[in-house]
Protein backbone atom coordinates (compact mmCIF):
# COMPACT_ATOMS: atom_id res chain seq x y z
CA UNK A 1 0.00 0.00 0.00
CA UNK A 2 2.82 2.13 1.26
CA UNK A 3 4.69 1.46 -2.36
CA UNK A 4 1.79 2.62 -4.43
CA UNK A 5 1.20 5.37 -2.78
CA UNK A 6 4.82 6.57 -3.38
CA UNK A 7 4.64 5.68 -6.42
CA UNK A 8 1.37 7.73 -6.96
CA UNK A 9 3.15 10.90 -5.34
CA UNK A 10 6.16 10.33 -7.56
CA UNK A 11 4.10 10.46 -10.59
CA UNK A 12 2.36 13.32 -9.04
CA UNK A 13 5.60 15.49 -8.81
CA UNK A 14 7.08 14.59 -12.16
CA UNK A 15 3.73 15.66 -13.79
CA UNK A 16 3.37 18.77 -11.72
CA UNK A 17 7.23 19.66 -13.08
CA UNK A 18 6.44 18.69 -16.36
CA UNK A 19 3.81 20.75 -16.45
CA UNK A 20 5.77 24.15 -14.95
CA UNK A 21 8.52 23.65 -17.38
CA UNK A 22 6.38 22.96 -20.27
CA UNK A 23 4.61 26.38 -18.86
CA UNK A 24 7.60 28.41 -17.23
CA UNK A 25 9.35 29.42 -20.75
CA UNK A 26 5.98 31.13 -21.83
CA UNK A 27 6.02 33.14 -18.66
CA UNK A 28 8.99 34.63 -19.85
CA UNK A 29 8.53 35.14 -23.64
CA UNK A 30 4.92 36.84 -23.05
CA UNK A 31 6.49 39.15 -19.94
CA UNK A 32 8.64 40.79 -22.49
CA UNK A 33 6.16 40.91 -25.11
CA UNK A 34 3.69 42.53 -23.03
CA UNK A 35 6.54 44.91 -21.43
CA UNK A 36 6.86 46.24 -24.79
CA UNK A 37 3.56 46.52 -25.94
CA UNK A 38 2.56 48.59 -22.55
CA UNK A 39 5.68 51.05 -22.67
CA UNK A 40 5.49 51.73 -26.30
CA UNK A 41 4.84 55.17 -26.04
CA UNK A 42 8.20 55.44 -23.47
CA UNK A 43 9.92 53.03 -26.38
CA UNK A 44 8.87 55.16 -29.53
CA UNK A 45 10.14 58.62 -28.18
CA UNK A 46 13.38 57.09 -26.91
CA UNK A 47 14.51 55.04 -30.38
CA UNK A 48 12.05 56.33 -32.87
CA UNK A 49 12.07 60.58 -31.70
CA UNK A 50 9.52 62.29 -33.72
CA UNK A 51 7.11 66.17 -33.33
CA UNK A 52 4.52 63.60 -34.26
CA UNK A 53 3.76 61.41 -31.30
CA UNK A 54 1.48 58.81 -33.54
CA UNK A 55 4.22 58.82 -35.51
CA UNK A 56 6.70 57.38 -32.87
CA UNK A 57 4.08 55.32 -31.77
CA UNK A 58 3.56 54.05 -35.04
CA UNK A 59 7.14 52.84 -35.59
CA UNK A 60 7.87 51.41 -31.75
CA UNK A 61 4.15 49.01 -32.56
CA UNK A 62 5.91 48.73 -36.26
CA UNK A 63 9.00 46.54 -34.53
CA UNK A 64 6.72 45.16 -31.86
CA UNK A 65 5.11 43.68 -35.29
CA UNK A 66 8.43 42.98 -37.21
CA UNK A 67 9.42 40.60 -34.61
CA UNK A 68 6.30 38.85 -35.64
CA UNK A 69 6.82 38.52 -38.90
CA UNK A 70 10.10 36.24 -37.34
CA UNK A 71 7.72 33.84 -35.95
CA UNK A 72 7.11 31.64 -38.91
CA UNK A 73 11.01 31.34 -39.27
CA UNK A 74 11.29 30.60 -36.34
CA UNK A 75 8.52 27.98 -36.13
CA UNK A 76 10.47 25.99 -39.04
CA UNK A 77 13.74 26.29 -37.15
CA UNK A 78 12.73 25.42 -33.64
CA UNK A 79 9.80 22.74 -35.47
CA UNK A 80 12.41 21.02 -37.37
CA UNK A 81 14.48 20.75 -34.16
CA UNK A 82 11.35 19.57 -32.07
CA UNK A 83 10.33 17.10 -34.77
CA UNK A 84 13.88 15.71 -35.98
CA UNK A 85 15.59 15.72 -32.47
CA UNK A 86 13.73 15.93 -29.61
CA UNK A 87 11.02 18.46 -27.81
CA UNK A 88 13.18 18.95 -25.10
CA UNK A 89 16.60 20.39 -27.17
CA UNK A 90 13.95 22.97 -28.72
CA UNK A 91 12.47 23.80 -25.91
CA UNK A 92 16.29 24.71 -24.14
CA UNK A 93 17.38 26.11 -26.90
CA UNK A 94 14.26 29.03 -27.45
CA UNK A 95 14.50 30.06 -23.48
CA UNK A 96 18.14 30.72 -23.89
CA UNK A 97 17.69 32.93 -26.70
CA UNK A 98 14.80 35.41 -24.98
CA UNK A 99 16.22 35.62 -22.03
CA UNK A 100 19.58 37.05 -23.67
CA UNK A 101 17.27 39.23 -25.95
CA UNK A 102 15.24 40.50 -23.25
CA UNK A 103 17.91 41.51 -20.96
CA UNK A 104 20.02 43.25 -23.89
CA UNK A 105 17.25 45.56 -24.48
CA UNK A 106 17.39 46.93 -21.31
CA UNK A 107 21.17 47.73 -21.53
CA UNK A 108 20.56 49.82 -25.02
CA UNK A 109 21.91 53.46 -25.24
CA UNK A 110 18.94 55.46 -26.74
CA UNK A 111 18.65 56.95 -29.94
CA UNK A 112 19.82 60.64 -28.37
CA UNK A 113 23.21 58.93 -27.01
CA UNK A 114 23.86 56.71 -30.08
CA UNK A 115 21.53 58.02 -33.41
CA UNK A 116 20.36 55.39 -35.75
CA UNK A 117 22.31 52.30 -34.28
CA UNK A 118 19.75 52.60 -31.03
CA UNK A 119 16.79 51.51 -33.56
CA UNK A 120 18.73 48.80 -35.38
CA UNK A 121 19.93 47.34 -32.58
CA UNK A 122 16.64 47.44 -31.06
CA UNK A 123 15.25 45.94 -34.27
CA UNK A 124 17.99 43.00 -34.11
CA UNK A 125 17.06 42.06 -30.59
CA UNK A 126 13.18 42.24 -31.55
CA UNK A 127 13.75 39.54 -34.19
CA UNK A 128 15.60 37.74 -32.06
CA UNK A 129 13.01 36.92 -29.74
CA UNK A 130 10.43 36.84 -32.48
CA UNK A 131 12.38 33.72 -34.03
CA UNK A 132 12.67 32.50 -30.27
CA UNK A 133 8.88 32.62 -29.32
CA UNK A 134 8.02 31.03 -32.83
CA UNK A 135 9.33 27.80 -31.47
CA UNK A 136 8.55 28.25 -27.93
CA UNK A 137 4.85 28.59 -27.12
CA UNK A 138 3.92 25.97 -30.06
CA UNK A 139 6.88 23.59 -29.08
CA UNK A 140 5.71 24.05 -25.22
CA UNK A 141 1.97 22.76 -26.41
CA UNK A 142 3.11 19.66 -27.86
CA UNK A 143 5.30 18.72 -25.00
CA UNK A 144 2.53 19.21 -22.70
CA UNK A 145 -0.30 17.22 -24.54
CA UNK A 146 1.73 14.48 -25.93
CA UNK A 147 3.01 13.49 -21.68
CA UNK A 148 -0.83 14.12 -20.86
CA UNK A 149 -3.05 11.00 -20.71
CA UNK A 150 -5.64 11.12 -23.39
CA UNK A 151 -8.69 12.22 -20.81
CA UNK A 152 -6.58 15.35 -19.37
CA UNK A 153 -4.95 16.47 -22.85
CA UNK A 154 -7.14 19.91 -22.84
CA UNK A 155 -5.88 20.47 -18.96
CA UNK A 156 -2.53 20.06 -19.93
CA UNK A 157 -2.36 22.03 -23.20
CA UNK A 158 -4.04 24.83 -21.63
CA UNK A 159 -0.78 25.56 -18.96
CA UNK A 160 0.78 26.81 -21.75
CA UNK A 161 -1.51 29.40 -22.27
CA UNK A 162 -1.65 29.78 -18.86
CA UNK A 163 2.05 30.40 -18.66
CA UNK A 164 1.52 32.73 -21.40
CA UNK A 165 -1.01 34.64 -19.77
CA UNK A 166 1.18 34.63 -16.40
CA UNK A 167 3.77 36.14 -18.44
CA UNK A 168 1.63 39.10 -19.53
CA UNK A 169 0.15 39.19 -16.40
CA UNK A 170 3.82 39.59 -14.76
CA UNK A 171 4.72 42.38 -17.26
CA UNK A 172 1.33 44.14 -16.24
CA UNK A 173 2.33 44.17 -12.60
CA UNK A 174 5.63 45.23 -13.36
CA UNK A 175 4.67 48.11 -15.48
CA UNK A 176 2.07 49.04 -12.61
CA UNK A 177 4.57 48.89 -9.85
CA UNK A 178 7.08 51.40 -12.15
CA UNK A 179 4.28 54.04 -13.21
CA UNK A 180 3.27 53.85 -9.61
CA UNK A 181 5.95 54.84 -8.09
CA UNK A 182 8.00 56.59 -10.62
CA UNK A 183 7.40 60.12 -12.51
CA UNK A 184 6.96 60.20 -15.87
CA UNK A 185 10.63 61.84 -16.19
CA UNK A 186 11.89 58.93 -14.05
CA UNK A 187 10.23 56.45 -16.48
CA UNK A 188 11.29 57.71 -19.93
CA UNK A 189 14.65 58.27 -19.06
CA UNK A 190 15.45 55.24 -17.05
CA UNK A 191 12.79 53.12 -15.04
CA UNK A 192 11.02 51.57 -18.06
CA UNK A 193 14.33 49.32 -18.48
CA UNK A 194 13.89 47.40 -14.82
CA UNK A 195 11.90 45.36 -15.95
CA UNK A 196 13.51 44.00 -18.70
CA UNK A 197 16.83 43.26 -17.18
CA UNK A 198 14.84 41.69 -14.15
CA UNK A 199 13.53 39.26 -17.31
CA UNK A 200 17.03 37.46 -16.94
CA UNK A 201 15.96 35.96 -13.78
CA UNK A 202 13.19 34.09 -15.06
CA UNK A 203 15.05 33.10 -18.04
CA UNK A 204 18.00 31.24 -15.46
CA UNK A 205 14.77 29.66 -13.95
CA UNK A 206 13.47 28.23 -17.11
CA UNK A 207 16.64 26.75 -18.27
CA UNK A 208 17.24 25.14 -15.14
CA UNK A 209 13.67 23.46 -15.21
CA UNK A 210 14.47 22.27 -18.62
CA UNK A 211 18.22 20.90 -18.24
CA UNK A 212 16.78 18.74 -15.60
CA UNK A 213 13.75 17.38 -17.35
CA UNK A 214 14.23 13.33 -18.60
CA UNK A 215 14.54 12.73 -22.33
CA UNK A 216 11.68 12.54 -24.74
CA UNK A 217 12.08 9.61 -27.03
CA UNK A 218 13.56 10.47 -30.68
CA UNK A 219 11.51 12.06 -32.34
CA UNK A 220 9.40 10.46 -35.32
CA UNK A 221 10.69 12.97 -38.17
CA UNK A 222 14.35 11.09 -37.28
CA UNK A 223 12.89 8.20 -39.57
CA UNK A 224 11.30 10.37 -42.69
CA UNK A 225 13.94 11.05 -45.20
CA UNK A 226 12.13 14.74 -46.16
CA UNK A 227 12.54 17.62 -44.08
CA UNK A 228 9.36 17.87 -41.33
CA UNK A 229 8.76 21.20 -43.34
CA UNK A 230 8.15 20.14 -46.51
CA UNK A 231 6.33 17.00 -45.48
CA UNK A 232 4.20 18.88 -43.47
CA UNK A 233 3.06 21.13 -46.34
CA UNK A 234 2.71 18.24 -48.79
CA UNK A 235 0.92 15.90 -46.30
CA UNK A 236 -1.01 18.57 -44.20
CA UNK A 237 -1.73 20.87 -45.96
CA UNK A 238 -5.02 21.24 -45.82
CA UNK A 239 -4.98 20.55 -41.73
CA UNK A 240 -2.54 23.71 -41.79
CA UNK A 241 -4.49 26.54 -43.44
CA UNK A 242 -7.53 25.23 -40.87
CA UNK A 243 -5.55 25.78 -38.10
CA UNK A 244 -4.26 28.91 -39.80
CA UNK A 245 -7.61 30.09 -39.69
CA UNK A 246 -8.41 28.96 -36.21
CA UNK A 247 -5.86 30.85 -34.69
CA UNK A 248 -6.87 34.10 -36.65
CA UNK A 249 -9.11 35.31 -34.29
CA UNK A 250 -6.53 33.88 -31.22
CA UNK A 251 -4.01 36.15 -32.75
CA UNK A 252 -6.18 39.07 -33.15
CA UNK A 253 -8.31 39.00 -29.82
CA UNK A 254 -5.47 38.16 -27.23
CA UNK A 255 -3.58 41.32 -28.39
CA UNK A 256 -6.84 43.23 -29.26
CA UNK A 257 -7.50 42.61 -24.92
CA UNK A 258 -4.20 42.46 -23.59
CA UNK A 259 -1.81 44.24 -25.54
CA UNK A 260 -3.61 47.33 -27.18
CA UNK A 261 -6.20 48.05 -24.77
CA UNK A 262 -3.89 49.34 -22.01
CA UNK A 263 -2.40 51.84 -24.84
CA UNK A 264 -6.21 52.25 -26.61
CA UNK A 265 -7.78 53.52 -22.94
CA UNK A 266 -4.77 56.32 -22.41
CA UNK A 267 -5.54 57.45 -25.98
CA UNK A 268 -9.06 57.39 -25.95
CA UNK A 269 -10.82 57.33 -22.46
CA UNK A 270 -7.36 59.56 -21.29
CA UNK A 271 -6.74 57.30 -18.97
CA UNK A 272 -3.66 57.33 -16.91
CA UNK A 273 -1.15 54.46 -17.78
CA UNK A 274 -1.34 53.11 -14.15
CA UNK A 275 -5.05 52.81 -14.12
CA UNK A 276 -4.96 51.35 -17.46
CA UNK A 277 -2.43 48.75 -16.16
CA UNK A 278 -3.99 48.24 -13.42
CA UNK A 279 -7.45 47.32 -15.11
CA UNK A 280 -5.46 45.47 -17.31
CA UNK A 281 -3.95 42.91 -14.68
CA UNK A 282 -7.59 42.75 -13.22
CA UNK A 283 -8.79 41.04 -16.18
CA UNK A 284 -5.68 39.01 -16.60
CA UNK A 285 -6.28 37.47 -13.43
CA UNK A 286 -9.64 36.73 -14.19
CA UNK A 287 -8.77 34.98 -17.59
CA UNK A 288 -5.85 33.32 -15.34
CA UNK A 289 -8.30 31.84 -13.08
CA UNK A 290 -10.90 30.16 -16.02
CA UNK A 291 -7.93 28.87 -18.76
CA UNK A 292 -7.42 25.43 -16.60
CA UNK A 293 -11.78 25.03 -16.22
CA UNK A 294 -11.63 25.84 -19.66
CA UNK A 295 -9.30 22.98 -20.70
CA UNK A 296 -11.23 20.48 -18.56
CA UNK A 297 -14.45 21.75 -19.81
CA UNK A 298 -13.28 20.55 -23.18
CA UNK A 299 -11.83 17.42 -22.30
CA UNK A 300 -15.24 17.19 -20.77
CA UNK A 301 -17.90 18.45 -23.92
CA UNK A 302 -15.16 18.14 -26.80
CA UNK A 303 -12.96 21.02 -28.16
CA UNK A 304 -15.30 21.77 -30.86
CA UNK A 305 -18.02 22.77 -28.71
CA UNK A 306 -16.59 25.15 -26.14
CA UNK A 307 -14.29 26.50 -28.31
CA UNK A 308 -17.29 27.56 -30.50
CA UNK A 309 -19.67 28.80 -27.59
CA UNK A 310 -16.66 31.30 -26.75
CA UNK A 311 -15.91 32.56 -30.84
CA UNK A 312 -19.82 33.29 -31.07
CA UNK A 313 -19.24 35.28 -27.79
CA UNK A 314 -16.84 37.18 -29.18
CA UNK A 315 -18.59 38.19 -32.77
CA UNK A 316 -21.80 39.08 -31.05
CA UNK A 317 -20.48 41.13 -28.16
CA UNK A 318 -17.35 42.64 -29.48
CA UNK A 319 -19.25 45.87 -29.85
CA UNK A 320 -20.88 46.17 -26.68
CA UNK A 321 -18.08 45.67 -24.61
CA UNK A 322 -16.11 47.74 -27.08
CA UNK A 323 -18.38 50.40 -25.96
CA UNK A 324 -18.05 50.41 -22.83
CA UNK A 325 -14.03 50.66 -22.84
CA UNK A 326 -14.92 54.23 -24.73
CA UNK A 327 -17.66 54.95 -22.19
CA UNK A 328 -15.18 57.10 -20.26
CA UNK A 329 -16.60 55.55 -17.13
CA UNK A 330 -13.98 53.51 -14.96
CA UNK A 331 -16.25 50.95 -13.86
CA UNK A 332 -17.54 50.35 -17.61
CA UNK A 333 -14.43 50.14 -18.72
CA UNK A 334 -13.25 47.49 -16.49
CA UNK A 335 -16.68 45.53 -17.09
CA UNK A 336 -15.89 45.72 -20.77
CA UNK A 337 -11.90 44.60 -20.65
CA UNK A 338 -12.83 41.96 -17.83
CA UNK A 339 -15.45 41.11 -20.06
CA UNK A 340 -13.27 40.44 -23.21
CA UNK A 341 -11.13 38.86 -21.11
CA UNK A 342 -13.39 35.82 -19.98
CA UNK A 343 -14.24 35.33 -23.62
CA UNK A 344 -10.80 35.20 -24.95
CA UNK A 345 -10.08 32.09 -21.77
CA UNK A 346 -12.56 30.24 -23.26
CA UNK A 347 -10.18 30.42 -26.61
CA UNK A 348 -7.30 30.08 -24.41
CA UNK A 349 -8.30 27.14 -22.60
CA UNK A 350 -9.27 25.05 -25.89
CA UNK A 351 -7.10 25.74 -28.73
CA UNK A 352 -3.76 24.65 -27.40
CA UNK A 353 -5.11 20.39 -27.39
CA UNK A 354 -6.92 21.04 -30.48
CA UNK A 355 -4.23 21.93 -32.98
CA UNK A 356 -1.63 19.11 -31.40
CA UNK A 357 -4.72 16.16 -32.09
CA UNK A 358 -4.95 17.49 -35.97
CA UNK A 359 -1.57 16.52 -36.65
CA UNK A 360 1.05 13.61 -36.70
CA UNK A 361 3.54 12.83 -34.82
CA UNK A 362 6.44 13.25 -37.69
CA UNK A 363 5.53 16.73 -38.49
CA UNK A 364 3.25 17.88 -34.90
CA UNK A 365 6.34 20.64 -34.05
CA UNK A 366 6.49 22.10 -37.26
CA UNK A 367 3.13 21.96 -38.32
CA UNK A 368 1.39 23.50 -34.81
CA UNK A 369 4.14 26.02 -35.22
CA UNK A 370 3.21 26.90 -38.67
CA UNK A 371 -0.11 27.43 -38.85
CA UNK A 372 -0.34 29.14 -34.87
CA UNK A 373 2.48 31.48 -36.02
CA UNK A 374 1.69 32.48 -39.35
CA UNK A 375 -1.47 33.68 -38.22
CA UNK A 376 -0.22 35.82 -35.20
CA UNK A 377 2.46 36.78 -37.26
CA UNK A 378 0.75 38.03 -39.96
CA UNK A 379 -2.74 38.87 -37.88
CA UNK A 380 -2.16 38.64 -34.31
CA UNK A 381 1.28 40.69 -34.23
CA UNK A 382 0.15 43.61 -36.39
CA UNK A 383 -2.99 44.08 -34.17
CA UNK A 384 -2.00 47.08 -32.21
CA UNK A 385 -0.72 48.70 -35.40
CA UNK A 386 -4.02 47.90 -37.30
CA UNK A 387 -6.07 49.23 -34.29
CA UNK A 388 -4.25 52.56 -34.50
CA UNK A 389 -4.39 52.93 -38.35
CA UNK A 390 -8.12 51.73 -38.11
CA UNK A 391 -9.14 54.59 -35.52
CA UNK A 392 -7.01 57.69 -36.87
CA UNK A 393 -8.52 56.95 -40.69
CA UNK A 394 -12.25 56.64 -39.81
CA UNK A 395 -11.92 58.83 -36.66
CA UNK A 396 -14.05 55.82 -35.06
CA UNK A 397 -13.06 54.36 -31.38
CA UNK A 398 -15.01 51.45 -32.51
CA UNK A 399 -13.21 50.65 -35.61
CA UNK A 400 -10.56 47.96 -33.29
CA UNK A 401 -14.01 46.15 -32.48
CA UNK A 402 -15.55 45.21 -36.10
CA UNK A 403 -12.04 44.20 -36.97
CA UNK A 404 -12.08 41.71 -33.69
CA UNK A 405 -15.35 40.82 -34.74
CA UNK A 406 -14.43 39.69 -38.11
CA UNK A 407 -11.35 37.77 -37.64
CA UNK A 408 -13.10 35.83 -34.87
CA UNK A 409 -15.77 35.18 -37.30
CA UNK A 410 -13.57 33.62 -39.79
CA UNK A 411 -12.27 31.30 -36.49
CA UNK A 412 -15.63 30.29 -36.36
CA UNK A 413 -16.26 29.17 -40.13
CA UNK A 414 -13.37 27.17 -39.81
CA UNK A 415 -14.17 25.39 -36.22
CA UNK A 416 -18.00 24.66 -37.92
CA UNK A 417 -16.41 22.26 -40.49
CA UNK A 418 -13.63 20.63 -37.92
CA UNK A 419 -13.83 17.19 -36.67
CA UNK A 420 -13.03 16.55 -33.07
CA UNK A 421 -10.76 14.59 -31.85
CA UNK A 422 -11.22 14.73 -27.74
CA UNK A 423 -10.07 11.77 -25.85
CA UNK A 424 -8.98 9.88 -29.46
CA UNK A 425 -5.46 8.43 -29.74
CA UNK A 426 -2.93 10.91 -30.83
CA UNK A 427 -2.42 10.82 -34.83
Amino acid sequence: MSQTLAAGAASSDRSSRTLLAGAIGNVLEWYDFALYGYFAPVIGRAFFPSDDHTASLLAAFGVFAAAYMMRPLGSVIFGHIGDRYTRKRALTISVVAMALATFVIGLLPTHAAIGVMAPVLLIAMRLLQGISIGGEFATSIVFLVERAAPGRRGFAGSWSCFGASSGILLGSAAGTLVSGMLDADAISSWGWRLPFLSGILLGGAALYLRMHLAEDDPAPAARVTRLPVVEAFATEWGAIIRSFAINVGFGVSFYMVFIYLATYLQQTDALPAYKALEINTVSMIGMLALVPCVGMLSDRFGRKRVLTAALVGLVVLSWPLFRLLDSGVLSSIAVGQIGLALLVAGYSGTVPALMVEMFPARVRCTAVSLSYNLALGILGGTTPLVAIYLIQRSSNDMAPAYYLAAACAISLVAVLGLKDRTGQPLR
